[in-house]
């Protein structure tokens, strides 16, 4: 048997013999219950390439997702050609299917894995072999180059990091390819700027930032941008809700008038009648607990001003019972941290 090939099939045995079925996390679809939705979502963009985690950063921007390699239907060539083939030539696909080939026989063959993984693109797709080999070459340059700056990019601000990690990356794979590889945090930049754009529009309604924001997404997703709203409804809506002038505007507002606009906002998200729903009854909950909150921060407050020591802790030991009942100690213990929860600002349709 060819020496080169043997590591490979013993991959094969292992693969189909014991490895655990990997669990996917799944993205709340649309209507899903704003309960399990995110507790909160960065505006800022997801994956710039350089993480806490490590210097190298999946290119499609989630960490941590697998596509399915562990447990192929019938092999892993047939897989990958099932998987991969219809975009093969895109050097985003290459560049997802290397980085999975890697995660998983670096798993198998720590000291081997480079080897192994070449002998499956060969086998794979023998026709783009040399091109497959020098894209795996490139990003493994790239991420030597990574760890190398590791220290001095983690010191630059944000722009220049940025910067200096395109630069090489124009320089390893050339600026189209590198383009097509990132395109999703080229995109997600476009996002952010957009964000950044409308937080400053003077004079601007909640409607209007809403519809200018709809534009920014269209055009750094382009024909696609309905799917992927779509499936990113959370993490859009919430990107939006963060942004500071919209909290204003949305704090300015009579109750009424604040729940239609996030209503609206919500719509605008492609959310459906039954989740819109959810979302306001979710509100309602909210306000009737910032409401309770602010009572007990004023008694608390005046409890604080009459007694001290051993006395104010019995009091606010009845204070805290009165108000949240099973959630007593809990607020007990927080306070003790140092933690007010009903002192934090409070963030229209977000907590």
């Amino acid at each position: 048997m060819n020496r080169r090939k043997a590591p490979l099939l013993l991959a094969f045995v292992l693969l189909l013999a014991g490895s655990a079925l990997l669990v996917f996390k799944t993205r709340p679809g649309p209507g899903a219950s704003p309960e399990t939705a995110p507790a909160s979502t960065p505006a800022t963009p997801r994956s710039q390439g350089f993480t806490a985690q490590g210097p190298w950063a999946p290119v499609d921007g989630e960490p941590g997702r697998e596509a399915g390699l562990e447990r192929p239907e019938k092999d892993l060539v047939s897989y990958l050609r099932s998987r991969y083939g219809a975009r093969i030539r895109e050097p985003h696909t290459q560049m997802r299917m290397l980085e999975e080939l890697m995660r998983h026989f670096q798993k198998l063959n720590p000291t081997g894995w480079e080897a192994d993984l070449l002998a499956a693109l060969q086998q794979a797709f023998p026709e783009l072999y040399e091109e497959l080999a020098q894209r795996l070459r490139q990003r493994l340059d790239y991420e030597k180059w990574v760890k190398e700056h590791h220290a001095e990019l983690k010191d630059k601000p944000a722009a220049e990091r940025r910067a200096a990690m395109w630069e090489e990356r124009h320089r390893l794979f050339g600026k189209e390819v590198a383009e097509k590889i990132w395109v999703a945090e080229l995109r997600n930049l476009a996002v952010a700027d957009a964000l950044t754009a409308i937080d400053a529009l003077p004079g601007a309604s909640v409607g209007e930032r809403m519809a200018e924001y709809k534009k920014g997404l269209e055009k750094a997703y382009g024909e696609n941008a309905q799917a992927y709203v779509q499936t990113h409804q959370q993490e859009l809506m919430n990107r939006f809700l963060d942004l500071g002038s919209v909290q204003k505007d949305l704090g300015t507002l009579p109750p009424a008038q604040r729940a239609q606009e996030l209503r609206t906002i919500r719509q605008e998200m492609g959310l459906d009648e039954e989740a819109l729903r959810r979302w306001e009854e979710l509100d309602r909950v909210r306000d009737t607990r910032w409401e309770v909150g602010s009572q007990y921060m004023s008694e608390r407050e005046a409890l604080a001003q009459q007694y001290s020591g051993p006395e104010l802790e019995a009091r606010l030991t009845e204070l805290r019972a009165r108000y949240f009942s099973d959630e007593a100690q809990t607020v007990a213990e927080e306070e003790q941290s140092g933690f007010f929860r009903f002192t934090r600002p409070r963030q229209w349709g977000r907590n």
